[in-house]
């Protein structure tokens, strides 16, 4: 079978999953509509403030819409958030305090939390340095939560449990948001008292509920991921029970400003539009990840979930196997990306990575994984990542390039 009729074949077979995707976007819409409704948006609300940020409506409303469409008590929508991993920090330092336990309990985290924890760096102010300890749950053999042992996992002094929802750098499967709903009931179980905190970074429109909707105290994420349908310039958000997403907010901003300061430099309309749009934008990255895992598959790569798995995330993990795959396949994403279509990727260090990583990501906004792009670190058994996707006929003519260029470096 040639590279076209594989990938006509792929449309086809993926058609009755593409039906399904498209009936959650019209059911996560709804729910953004109706919050828009209820919170009485206009365009009064687009203006902004200057200086210190107080009383401002456009950002008071957001932030009541935001928390309505995923139901959760309060929210904190700010583009002073300048990432996931700076939005799940200021919930971590917000909330504990010294002597307390974090427990992670889907295996190891993302990367970039590493240094954040204290597991790499030194002198950093980690969570560590003030004398907060971790403790993770290893994942079963099979990459799954290990059930039997969270059932027992929670200790006295575990002030907190985090929840990733997404698999990161690893190939255990992301969790549903039943599988959130059913790690919070035990938690809570064994102390109440213990915050569950999920990490809900890649998840976000992903299903017709979030994890504050079925038990989570709080949760965090970026704006250039799911959220900001693929327009929002920088930001993060926090949300869940009040409490938390106050002390939290006092972590990003100072103790008694909280959630009530910070200017939002005129970008209200962009987080409002952008927030309508994320369903949509989010169908078509889900979209995109079936289409990737079906055509890896057929070309006998193992990949992350399976062509017609359901989606719990916007990421697609393929094995390519080798450091030259990897280095090929983000260099063919990165020749059909509308930005930057003409560079080259090349491994190198990043900030909060403990390995190179190459990163293929001609995104209008940098950085963004709400557009298509893909990464991988450089080292066995060199998978790639593949997550966004603004539309899922880019990613059809993306895999005509990775066709291309695979079928090149065997030659």
């Amino acid at each position: 079978m040639n590279h076209s009729e594989l990938l006509k074949k792929a449309e086809t077979d993926l058609f009755p999953i593409f039906s399904d995707i498209d009936a959650k976007v019209k059911q996560n819409l709804k729910n953004v509509l109706q919050a828009y409704y209820d919170q009485r948006v206009g365009v009064h609300h687009f203006a902004s403030v200057s200086g210190y940020g107080h009383d401002d409506l456009g950002r008071e409303t957001l932030d009541r819409v935001f928390a309505q469409i995923v139901g959760a008590e309060q929210a904190a929508v700010r583009v002073q958030i300048v990432s996931g991993t700076h939005a799940i920090a200021c919930a971590l330092y917000g909330i504990l305090r010294p002597g307390d336990e974090l427990l992670a309990v889907a295996g190891a985290p993302y990367d970039t939390l590493e240094e954040v924890i204290g597991l790499r760096g030194q002198r950093q102010g980690s969570l560590a340095d003030f004398n907060i300890n971790y403790r993770e749950l290893a994942l079963t053999p099979t990459g799954q939560i290990d059930w039997e042992g969270l059932a027992t996992a929670v200790w006295p002094q575990t002030r907190m449990v985090l929840i990733q929802r997404s698999c990161g750098y690893s190939w255990r499967s992301s969790l549903s948001v039943e599988e959130i709903g059913r790690i919070v009931a035990l938690v809570k179980k064994q102390n109440p008292d213990t915050i569950c905190f999920v990490d809900n970074c890649y998840g976000e429109f992903i299903e017709t509920q979030e994890p504050t909707a079925v038990g989570a105290d709080l949760m965090a994420g970026s704006l250039i991921k799911n959220p900001g349908g693929t327009i929002v310039t920088a930001g993060g958000y926090l949300a869940g029970k009040a409490e938390w997403v106050e002390q939290a907010c006092c972590r990003l901003t100072a103790p008694g400003i909280g959630s009530e300061g910070g200017a939002t430099f005129d970008q209200h309309r962009l987080l409002f539009q952008g927030l309508f749009l994320a369903p949509q934008m989010v169908g078509e990255a889900i979209k995109s990840t079936h289409l990737l895992a079906y055509v890896f598959d057929r070309l006998g790569y193992e990949v992350n979930p399976d062509p017609f798995s359901p989606r719990r995330d916007v990421i697609q993990a393929i094995k390519l196997g080798s450091p030259e795959k990897l280095i090929a396949v983000c260099r063919a994403i990165q020749r059909i990306s509308p930005v930057g279509a003409y560079l080259d990727p090349v491994p190198a260090t990043m900030p909060g990575y403990e390995t190179p990583v190459v990163m293929a990501g001609g995104t209008f906004i940098d950085g963004s994984t709400a557009e298509l792009s893909a990464d991988g670190p450089l080292r066995e058994p060199y998978t790639v990542f593949c997550q966004g996707g603004t539309h899922w006929s880019h990613t059809a003519l993306v895999l005509e390039s990775i066709l291309e260029t695979l079928t090149a470096l065997a030659d």
